[in-house]
């Protein structure tokens, strides 16, 4: 792979053009250690099927969906009404964003504030473009033959409905798929979902990433695939604490697409 190219949308701007798409990077996805090789990965595989995209940079600012679901309604309408000026003044109409929670919010909330525009997964439109023959997947890659489970989102599956679109991007792998028990609409959350991330556990006698793990664990997949950060570091955790860090690997679907990809 070449060297990662971003540009800013300040940039291209600058140039006096607009990008195909934008790509929402998020929170997690400029910030957490983890978050940020998805991030990367992601970028890495625009690039290289010439996809002609561009990030906002230091103008993103988080969407506001935590402050939502944590009930600040203020702090949401603030966040969210500063980035939709940002957004229409760049006169944005497509947008890519690797975190569900994002797509959720710019999708499905920004629309009552003004903020009209086409919202798709990362999923979706790695799935778009190896149908179209842009990403063309290696011959026997390293996942071959392999154990692959895969955990749905609460905010890509119950609420929005994408359940497909993530499968079909794993069947490229030629990896075995193997699903959890509760998956699809009767998935199970990781326990980060609705601002649970920010806050100490309730009572109970397990938490639920512990439990989800122990599901994933029980399907002898190697592999756990997942599309949100927050799933990311909650299956992680879960798997750690279960001592099967060895055994068992967590990715995003993009790693996974960059690792098997040819050239």
């Amino acid at each position: 792979m070449s060297n990662l190219r971003i540009p800013t949308m300040a940039e291209i701007a600058a140039e006096g053009r607009e990008p195909e798409i934008l790509f929402w990077v998020g929170c997690a996805g400029s910030f957490d250690s983890r978050a940020q090789k998805v991030t990367v990965a992601f970028c890495k595989i625009l690039n290289a099927v010439g996809v002609d995209f561009a990030i906002l940079g230091n103008e993103e600012s988080c969407t506001g969906d935590p402050a939502r679901r944590a009930g600040n309604e203020f702090l949401f309408q603030m966040q969210a009404l500063q980035n939709i000026e940002v957004l229409n003044m760049y006169n944005v109409k497509k947008m890519v964003t690797a975190c569900p929670h994002c797509f959720n919010t710019i999708k499905n909330e920004y629309p009552a504030l003004g903020g009209n525009y086409e919202v798709v997964h990362h999923t979706q439109l790695l799935q778009e473009l190896i149908n179209e023959g842009r990403i063309k997947m290696k011959e026997g890659g390293e996942f071959k033959g392999k154990r692959i489970t895969y955990h749905d989102s609460c905010y890509m599956g119950r609420v929005n409905g994408v359940y497909e679109a993530p499968r079909e991007v794993l069947q490229t792998l030629d990896a075995d798929l193997v699903e959890m028990k509760r998956c699809k609409s009767n998935g199970l959350c990781c326990g980060a979902g609705g601002a649970q991330m920010w806050k100490e556990d309730e009572p109970g006698n397990k938490r639920i990433n512990i439990e989800r793990a122990e599901e994933a664990l029980e399907t002898g997949a190697k592999v756990v695939a997942a599309n949100c950060p927050f799933c990311l570091t909650m299956m992680g955790d879960g798997i750690k604490a279960k001592d099967k860090q060895e055994e068992v690997m967590v990715y995003d679907l993009a790693e996974l697409i960059l690792n098997n990809m040819e050239g």
